[in-house]
């Protein structure tokens, strides 16, 4: 959904945020105003008084440009409309400047300093309104690009007409198979989290859980946005170029979700939100792939506190426990996507509940992330005295870093994300490979113990067949990560090969990425996944072998 929503790293990021996000004005000026009153007080005393200013005396001045003749007016405005438009221009070539060229150096603040905001922004409207063009990060026979990415992934195919389709079974093995949470944290990064080499202090809960399950010490997210992290945790998929399948025409009915898998095994699928659904399309995309439920923000009677973004993370942990209650009661199996909302600016929460960090405001994004922790704590806690607990594989893992910032073209570190899966027979472990969102789908499934059809991008770390992988979207980047090389693409740019070398620490904000010479084949693989991922999107092939979704029962 954001990073921490109109906070990104770059103006061109910011651009495409404020475009997008212009479809949800009441919750984007909500927290503009929630967070920013002073500035806007100093911009409308700013406007009024140069209205003033301009009216009492300047306004005469210009009347009097209308009595100039109208051949004094043309000879003025023509060497004054040639300065524009070589201004405009910016290029003396056969083309004109554009957002590419100020490509300079590998430095990403640099190259975006040099850039026109007013052009920016046009173009970022008029961008989000085209298709999206492939032929830009360069060109490769789809069948190519298909096995080289089946290949990477080491995925064999049950099935020519879906190309990551597969039979999994699990490693866990049982007669009755368990039921399933997956609470996804909104921006939550690896910096607040000491036990995956963060700060000390702030998730206190996430550190102590972590003794008790699986930890994924080196997680990497889809992308900068909340949808690239839900579809990866949901349906298991990298990020697709351009709009994210939730907001996609092709993926709203009929796309591989965790409920396509598991309807047939009789499971009760449902995605709980402390804000409005409709924010982003999760309600139309969850309810249109197989989901049976969506409780959101309208269906939390009397909540305890609510922000600009919904109700507060103790009151939809507490929601949910009751929910699982009742369907554990019943005999009912189930599984749920959660999704929390108090980290987010302007990062309002019940104060009284956390004790505040020192030195940092109360209304900040450590606090918050304080907040959410205590959240989480809260809901192993409730969880764990009810029946249900031992019965079901919680996973807690976020959607994305808070803020993606520093001078790498693609600043992989700020892709580092927290994940713990918890139950009440899971063996304590600190996996240290690298692994992506939908690697902790894959083994939070197989964990339950069912042998399942999924076209799942990623695997079980139980399974020998996992790699040591990840795919990251940056904005129109993309990175492929293979152990500690790194192959960049870009539009219109030629791709780049890195060597990734991990921070000393969470302070460590130096460049990252080192150019070495390219890697031909891993370049080629980074584009072999960008056009088999649109092309798996175009052609609908992201779903399972066979099968189809049963209609939803609740909205």
């Amino acid at each position: 959904m954001q990073p921490s929503l109109l906070l990104p790293n770059t103006m061109s990021d910011q651009t495409i945020f404020f475009v997008e996000y212009l479809v949800y004005p009441r919750e984007v000026f909500s927290m503009i105003f929630a967070e920013y009153k002073l500035e806007l007080l100093i911009a409308i005393i700013m406007i009024i008084s140069f209205i003033y200013l301009y009216m009492k005396y300047l306004k005469n001045d210009f009347l009097a440009a209308f009595e100039t003749s109208y051949v004094k007016r043309i000879a003025l405005f023509l060497p004054l409309f040639l300065i524009l438009f070589i201004g405009a221009r910016s290029s003396f070539g056969h083309r004109p400047a554009n957002s590419s060229d100020a490509m300079y150096t590998t430095n990403r603040m640099v190259n975006e300093i040099t850039k026109n905001s007013p052009y920016n922004i046009v173009y970022a409207i008029y961008n989000n309104t085209k298709k999206n063009t492939l032929a830009q990060y360069g060109h490769m026979d789809i069948k190519e690009a298909i096995l080289r990415v089946q290949t990477r992934l080491n995925i064999k195919s049950i099935d020519n007409n879906f190309p990551m389709s597969r039979l999994q079974k699990s490693h866990f093995k049982t007669k009755e198979s368990k039921n399933l949470v997956i609470f996804v944290q909104e921006s939550i990064g690896y910096q607040f989290v000491e036990v995956i080499g963060g700060e000390k202090g702030i998730t206190p809960n996430l550190n102590r859980l972590s003794k008790e399950g699986i930890l994924f010490k080196d997680l990497y997210s889809n992308g900068t946005r909340s949808i690239r992290g839900l579809a990866g945790l949901t349906a298991g998929n990298f990020a697709i170029p351009g709009k994210g399948v939730l907001k996609r025409n092709k993926s709203q009915n009929d796309f591989f979700t965790l409920a396509y898998a598991l309807k047939p095994h009789g499971y009760h699928t449902s995605f709980i939100y402390g804000g409005e659904s409709r924010f982003d399309n999760m309600k139309g995309w969850y309810i249109g792939n197989g989901f049976d439920e969506i409780i959101d923000q309208e269906k939390f009677k009397n909540p305890t506190f609510t922000s600009p973004w919904g109700v507060c993370d103790e009151d939809l942990v507490t929601r949910a426990n009751d929910e699982f209650k009742k369907m554990y009661e019943t005999k009912q199996k189930f599984a749920s996507v959660m999704f929390s909302t108090s980290n987010h600016s302007p990062f309002e929460y019940p104060t009284q509940n956390i004790q505040l960090i020192d030195g940092v405001a109360v209304k900040s994004v450590k606090n918050a992330v304080k907040y959410a922790d205590y959240a989480i704590g809260k809901f192993i806690s409730l969880a764990k005295k009810e029946d249900y607990y031992k019965d079901t594989v919680f996973v807690i893992v976020s959607d994305h870093n808070v803020r993606v910032y520093g001078k790498d073209i693609v600043p992989v570190d700020m892709f580092h994300i927290p994940a713990i899966i918890l139950g009440s027979d899971i063996k304590a472990i600190h996996y240290d490979k690298i692994t992506t969102q939908a690697d902790v789908l894959a083994t939070a499934l197989d964990l339950i113990g069912l042998d399942l059809t999924y076209p799942i991008m990623g695997h079980s770390i139980f399974s020998d067949k996992k790699q040591n992988i990840s795919f990251m979207q940056f904005h129109t980047s993309y990175a492929l990560r293979v152990d500690d090389k790194v192959a960049v693409i870009r539009p219109g740019k030629e791709a780049l090969t890195y060597l990734y070398k991990k921070p000393s620490s969470y302070l460590d904000k130096s460049n990252h990425l080192i150019a070495i010479e390219h890697d031909l084949e891993l370049e080629k693989d980074a584009l072999a996944f960008v056009l088999t991922l649109d092309y798996l999107y175009q052609k609908k092939l992201y779903k399972n072998a066979k099968g189809t979704l049963e209609k939803p029962t609740k909205i």
